[in-house]
């Protein structure tokens, strides 16, 4: 990605996570997006206001703590002023059990209807005017813990891949 007067933008992913699995698909990501320009993946706990000056695509990700985003992307999100991430393209991800593993119908039912962190992730994002490049993506484990489920690095890399295509 370049700016009009030919300088290179930034690719900075910002992710947080409990367990390492969500630490582990931002960096597939950040491998297979602007590879050339090697994409800084910053844990939440780093991120700095320098660390996001010229940042031409900004993904975040987080693991879904009780339907949303652990509460330090949740508290980055909210510093993030109405406009601040105009005419910067933004992607949203998070890690999540795959429903197919809970065994109770009801239970199934409450985490299908209460939502994922990414969803929250993209709305706040376009909400402070950032442009959402592609879908908010969940990435399945299989467990609360994990692991990943298999394949999940290779679909986060696709998707990275994606995005960069859409980007370029």
């Amino acid at each position: 990605m370049t700016r009009p007067d030919g300088d290179s933008l930034k690719t900075v992913i910002v992710f947080d996570s409990v367990f390492g699995n969500t630490a582990k698909i931002a960096q597939a990501i950040g491998t297979c997006v602007n590879e050339g320009d090697n994409a800084e993946k910053i844990h939440i706990g780093e991120v700095t206001s320098e660390k996001l000056q010229g940042v031409g695509l900004l993904i975040i990700g987080s693991p879904t703590r009780q339907f949303r985003p652990t509460e330090a992307i949740t508290n980055f999100i909210k510093t993030l002023t109405k406009n601040q991430l105009a005419g910067i393209n933004v992607a949203a991800f998070d890690t999540r059990i795959d429903l197919e593993t809970i065994e109770s119908g009801a239970l199934r039912f409450i985490v299908d209807k209460g939502g994922y962190a990414a969803r929250y992730i993209a709305k706040e994002l376009t909400a402070r005017g950032g442009k959402l490049v592609a879908p908010a993506v969940g990435f399945l484990v299989t467990g609360e813990e994990g692991p990943l489920k298999d394949g999940e690095l290779e679909r986060a890399a696709d998707w990275a891949k994606h995005i960069q295509e859409i980007v370029s």
